[in-house]
């Protein structure tokens, strides 16, 4: 998970260099970090063995894409790919993100397949991100809600 989110954190950074609005690519580094960062430390709290054991989650998104491992590597795979194409199309510091996506899939289909593709998968983890992080909150405040009712 360490070397997930290192990853995630130097391409996100190096988007926001090249790409307007910078805050975009820096507004995701910090859901990233944070709703994983939340999930851990709410699976501590919980006593569970794993941040992906999500059983008893109410979300179905959540379950889905921690309960089948080729969903959720698609949707990490497709965010990394993304960002990757993104970079890789890249010229000139402090483009317009949209400018140069519309631009590019313009002049290639396969280029518009597999950003569309990679497109989807990322939608869906930013998503599980949100939802990750509110379940994970809640089950930090039940827990301190549960140890401050003890005697």
């Amino acid at each position: 998970m360490v070397t997930d989110r290192v990853s995630t954190v130097c391409l996100l950074a190096i988007l926001a260099h090249f790409y307007r609005p910078a805050m975009l690519f820096l507004s995701l580094l910090a859901l990233d970090i944070s709703s994983h960062w939340l999930q851990m430390y709410s699976t501590f709290l919980a006593g569970k063995a794993s941040h992906k054991d999500v059983k008893d989650s109410t979300n179905w998104l959540l379950k889905t894409y921690y309960g089948h491992r080729l969903f959720m590597a698609y949707c990490c795979v497709g965010t990394e790919v993304l960002y990757i194409i993104l970079f890789l199309l890249a010229e000139n510091h402090s483009e317009n993100l949209v400018d140069v996506l519309v631009k590019s899939v313009k002049s290639s289909s396969l280029l518009l397949f597999l950003v569309t593709l990679a497109l989807f998968g990322w939608m869906i983890k930013q998503a599980v991100n949100i939802i990750q992080m509110k379940t994970a909150a809640d089950v930090c405040v039940l827990c301190d809600v549960n140890r401050r009712k003890r005697p």
